[in-house]
């Protein structure tokens, strides 16, 4: 997810408060019992009865990329005007562990938008990114019914757990007591109907006037973790709520989907289509694909204008890039293409080829912003630009979506507790595309600088104080400290890191010590000083021109003494300037062992000024204002205020283009 500059079964017979002493029971949620799932798909009962277990791929020689341990046959059906989804699905299951497994669970995220007192609304105050819940923008998932292949009922086994908060009135986590343990390399199958009330999209799903993003819409599996997965010891599910600042993590597999909207709505999704739309009785009705991945999502508007172009590049053997606009941005259409051909060219260029045979890239509507800046395997969602003519931020976006089908989509880390390892890497990645495409280097002296709040990059999404600080450390923190190990390297042997990273972990769940491991043998030397300080705590580099002395000696010499301290986390060398008032300049390094060290400095003019790191080379130092001091020589106090903020602000602004 790309963060915005700006901002760095239920208990149905209860009433819900929804803020103001404004009441909304479920019924004006969803239909009553009469208008159920099966009448809403027509010929097809139920997602377990009919939906084909065929499955379509393009070409059945070709080998799986993954372990494919769940798999999805669903139908769903868009009533625009109630705004609701009534859906239905089997979906199968294999245990992956050692260990016979009596429970599963399932993830019902729209249930964080039910009210205001869900763990999301409650930690994220209705906002994401800037962009504001609507009073009457709550939305929710129901489950009408849920069985066993067999047939076994089980909606009265199943219960609300809250494993983070133990906040009762959040239900976006669902456990299931199994009549029957599942066994290792055994498998289950559910069938199961459901509804979901489309929120007001202004965190991710939703809709905005005819506008929807179907993104986390169905009962989803959560993730079974086998001994070793991630480093863990003992196997077992990995299970979070739905937070304001998480994202999510579950199961490679294959998705068979069936969606059903109005005859005039145009449907983008994950994977591909297995058959022509058809029209029939006002409305049409689309079939989706996708093996290999962990999610599946669509948008459905009657406004999309569609634009589809093939593209292949050495290491992209054939895509079709299929472009869904707005109106209103129709003649940005070859900015969005040229920008997603760039990105997947360049990432499969320098990771690893993309193996998918679609790419979508959805771009919301004025108002559907909520919904932008988005992954989803094979399915991305831009943002609308405000202006006719948008600056480069347009391409930024698409660029650093994109690069989640890689460092999300393919390599599929735990976003719920190591965001950095997907919000991180895809931004180190959109940096070098966006000056490699489009001329644009990063300043990364003034992006150091946002670090205010530094804290360990593993860390729980949730756990971080506020959405911006959760930002400024995956996203910003976490790419400076990619670019500190190249900077360390060299971009060359960097490439080969991060190429071998993707080759090792892709198509599965690696942790950070994984990304550790795989440094450390490409570089032949041990990084945990490197790691302890600014990973798994949250060092920042701080080195600072404590105080200058000049005296004259009595041949007519100048002695000038430098105290320069170390006030952060450990790095070597420390490069300084010294400048004498004759022009003379001088270049030291400090191996920064101490904390702090005296340069006694002779020379036949006074020293005019210090500076430590004047090539910003120490990438993770944010306080460069601390780095320079200039020393007037008519014998007053050394000053940094004036003078010396002068020379860093130009400095900063001027080394590194935007």
């Amino acid at each position: 997810m790309k963060p915005k500059l700006s901002n760095r079964i239920f208990q149905w017979g209860l009433v819900l408060a929804f803020g103001l002493a404004v009441t909304v029971t479920v019924s004006s949620f969803f239909p009553g019992p009469g208008a159920n799932v099966k009448t809403a798909l027509g010929d097809e009962p139920a997602a377990g009865e009919s939906l084909s277990t065929e499955i379509p791929r393009e070409s059945d020689s070709e080998p799986a990329l993954s372990n494919r341990l769940v798999e999805y046959h669903m139908a769903v059906s868009l009533s625009p005007d109630e705004k609701l989804l009534q859906g239905a699905q089997s979906v199968t299951w294999k245990n992956p562990g050692g260990q016979p497994v009596s429970q599963l669970y399932l993830h019902l995220y729209p249930n964080a938008f039910a009210s205001k007192k869900t763990t999301f609304m409650q930690e994220s105050g209705g906002r994401l990114r800037g962009d504001k819940q609507p009073e009457d923008g709550f939305g929710q998932m129901r489950l009408d019914s849920l069985a066993t292949e067999e047939g076994v009922n089980l909606m009265d086994r199943v219960s609300y757990v809250q494993p983070d908060d133990g906040n009762k009135n959040d239900q976006s986590l669902m456990k299931i007591e199994l009549p029957t343990p599942v066994q290792p390399g055994g498998n289950i199958t559910l069938t199961m109907d459901f509804r979901v009330k489309l929120p007001q999209v202004f965190a991710r799903m939703g809709y905005s006037g005819n506008f929807v993003m179907a993104g986390q819409w169905f009962p989803k599996l959560a993730k079974y973790e086998p001994a070793g997965t991630r480093r863990r010891t003992e196997e077992g599910w990995n299970l979070h709520q739905y937070h304001g600042n998480s994202e999510f993590y579950a199961d490679f597999g294959i998705y068979n989907v069936k969606i059903k909207v109005p005859a005039d709505y145009t449907v983008a999704a994950t994977g591909f289509p297995t058959k022509p739309a058809t029209v029939e009785n006002g409305t049409k009705v689309y079939r989706f694909y996708s093996d290999d991945v962990h999610d599946f999502a669509w948008a459905a508007s009657p406004d999309f204008i569609y634009v589809e172009e093939p593209f292949s590049a050495p290491n992209v053997p054939g895509v079709k890039i299929k472009l869904y606009l707005d109106p209103a941005h129709e003649h940005l259409k070859s900015r969005y293409l040229a920008a997603a051909k760039k990105s997947l060219a360049r990432y499969s260029e320098w990771y690893g080829p993309y193996p998918y045979s679609t790419l979508s890239v959805v771009v919301p509507p004025a108002g559907g912003n909520g919904a932008g800046g988005m992954e989803y395997p094979t399915l991305v969602t831009a943002w609308g630009a405000d202006e006719a003519s948008p600056g480069l931020e347009l391409e930024r976006v698409v660029v650093h979506e994109i690069g989640h089908q890689f460092f999300y989509g393919m390599v599929a880390s735990n976003e719920f507790e190591e965001a950095w390892l997907d919000e991180g890497f895809t931004s180190y990645a959109e940096d070098k595309v966006m000056e490699k495409e489009y001329g644009v280097r990063p300043n990364l002296p003034v992006e150091a600088s946002y670090i205010t709040a530094p804290e360990p990059l593993t860390r729980n999404a949730w756990d971080y104080g506020s959405h911006d600080e959760y930002a400024e450390n995956v996203y910003t923190r976490a790419k400076l400290a990619l670019f500190a190990i190249e900077k360390e390297i060299g971009s060359d042997q960097m490439a080969k890191v991060m190429k071998s990273y993707f080759t090792r972990w892709k198509f599965k769940h690696p942790a950070t010590a994984d990304f550790q491991t795989v440094l450390e043998e490409k570089t032949g030397r041990s990084w945990k000083e490197f790691f302890d300080q600014f990973i798994y705590a949250g060092g920042m580099v701080d080195f600072e021109v404590a105080g200058i002395k000049v005296d004259k000696t009595p041949e007519g010499a100048y002695n000038s003494q430098v105290l320069i301290r170390k006030k952060g986390a450990n790095v070597s060398p420390v490069p300084i300037r010294f400048r004498f008032t004759d022009g003379t300049v001088m270049e030291k390094s400090w191996d920064a062992q101490g904390s702090e060290i005296v340069y006694t400095l002779n020379h036949s003019a006074p020293l005019e000024w210090a500076f430590i790191d004047p090539g910003y080379s120490l990438v993770l130092e944010n306080k460069h204002i601390n780095n320079f001091m200039k020393q007037k020589v008519d014998g007053k106090a050394s000053i940094r205020l004036n003078v010396g903020t002068t020379r860093v602000m130009e400095l900063l602004f001027g080394w590194l283009a935007w």
